[in-house]
């Protein structure tokens, strides 16, 4: 008889979590990976483009060579007349007849566009000119923006957990330091005598006789004959389930004898990942108020790292730009002026997004709650009240 190998238990260990990270990272390399191509495609389609100079641009070259003219032969001309002037010719030309493609659409340009593309930022300072760059950036934006949003989710439901538990665990730490500012000594010798019934309720390990189950609680005993009749039943019921449960035989698993049924198993547990995603989301309360800390240390971060190379802002406009670009509002007023620091700039507006995607999913929900609220209660104003006529 052939014997069968069987994984060491660390390498089983190593599997489950790989099959539970599985999911998460592949949308984050799909996103990545599509950012990645759609930067390469407009490279090459808007920065390769040729720029014909119209006969606009040499209206343009004239008007501005005649105004200058006129500028140094009349010194004395009205300076108000003469900015005038300059600003409606700059405002009717058009920034392709002064500044070279393949200067905008470098890789980590393009990568940059397809950024506020996919999260739907569009600051319009960047933009596609060509007839098919536009066709393209419209199916670009078709299967990345549901893509953006799926990783948002998915991300949303890690960060929503994560909150989650540490607000509980806050407030455990929290009731626990007050039981404790609060505990008098009678308080906690009762405290420790429901402790201590609770444990005797419980620990059922061992098939007992009703005698010895009678003996063994004494809170039982003490209560009248009804109540001690339900919770014994109830106990004996847990025991008897206890004990009916069949015995699994460890040392034969079904990988061991067969290891497809196994592979089975864990690719059904990887669908189960992926129809979970957002379940978490749905389920995530904490106060609003801890979410808006959140979102303001966040932003204040940024704001504080960004204005080392961005040498125009300071933490106000940084603050502001962080803000107008996790809200997905995108202005397109403050520019930057370094595209390939963006890329890690990139990674911190996907998480700000779903910081800021959860506080958002949170506030609807205090919002349904309030008009809720609201309706009934003016449902109950409006309800006519019954009469009672004398008999």
């Amino acid at each position: 008889m052939a014997s069968t190998s069987q994984p060491l238990p660390g390498k089983r260990a190593c599997k489950k979590i790989f099959w539970a990270v599985f999911p998460h990272a592949c949308f984050i390399l799909s996103l990545v990976i599509y950012a990645f191509l759609g930067a390469l495609m407009f490279s090459h389609i808007e920065g390769n483009r040729k720029v014909n100079l119209s006969e606009e641009y040499r209206k343009f070259l004239q008007n501005l060579w005649h105004i200058s003219r006129n500028l140094s032969d009349n010194m004395t001309e009205n300076e108000e007349i003469f900015k005038e002037k300059i600003h409606a010719l700059l405002s009717a030309a058009e920034r392709d007849w002064f500044v070279n493609p393949k200067d905008i659409w470098t890789f980590f340009g393009s990568l940059f566009f397809c950024c506020t593309v996919f999260t739907t930022v569009g600051y319009g300072n960047t933009y596609p000119v060509t007839r098919i760059g536009k066709y393209l950036c419209m199916l670009y934006a078709l299967f990345g923006i549901p893509l953006m949003f799926l990783v948002l989710t998915d991300m949303g439901d890690i960060l929503a957990t994560v909150l989650s538990k540490s607000y509980n665990e806050f407030r455990k730490l929290q009731s626990k330091i007050l039981a404790s500012k609060l505990c008098s000594g009678s308080i906690c010798n009762k405290g420790d005598e429901l402790h201590s019934r609770a444990q005797s309720k419980l620990v059922i390990n061992e098939p007992l006789t009703l005698m010895e189950v009678l003996k063994i609680q004494p809170a039982v005993k003490r209560k009248p004959v009804k109540y001690r009749n339900a919770e014994l039943f109830e106990m004996l019921i847990a025991r008897e389930k206890e004990h009916m449960k069949p015995v699994r035989n460890k040392s034969i698993e079904r990988w061991s004898s067969c290891p497809e049924l196994d592979r089975g198993k864990t690719m059904s547990r990887v669908i189960e990942n992926f129809d979970k995603i957002g379940k978490e989301l749905e389920k995530l309360d904490v106060p609003i108020v801890l979410m808006v800390l959140v979102i303001f240390v966040y932003i204040s971060c940024a704001a504080a790292i960004l204005p080392n190379w961005e040498t125009r802002l300071d933490f106000q406009e940084a603050f502001y730009f962080c803000f107008i670009t996790l809200t997905t509002i995108g202005f397109g007023d403050t520019q930057l002026e370094h595209p390939k620091f963006f890329l890690f700039f990139s990674l911190y507006i996907i998480i700000g997004m779903e910081i800021v995607f959860i506080a958002f999913k949170l506030g609807q929900d205090r919002l349904i709650g309030l008009y809720k609220k609201v309706i009934s209660f003016c449902g109950e104003k409006k309800m006519p009240s019954k009469k009672v006529y004398p008999k």
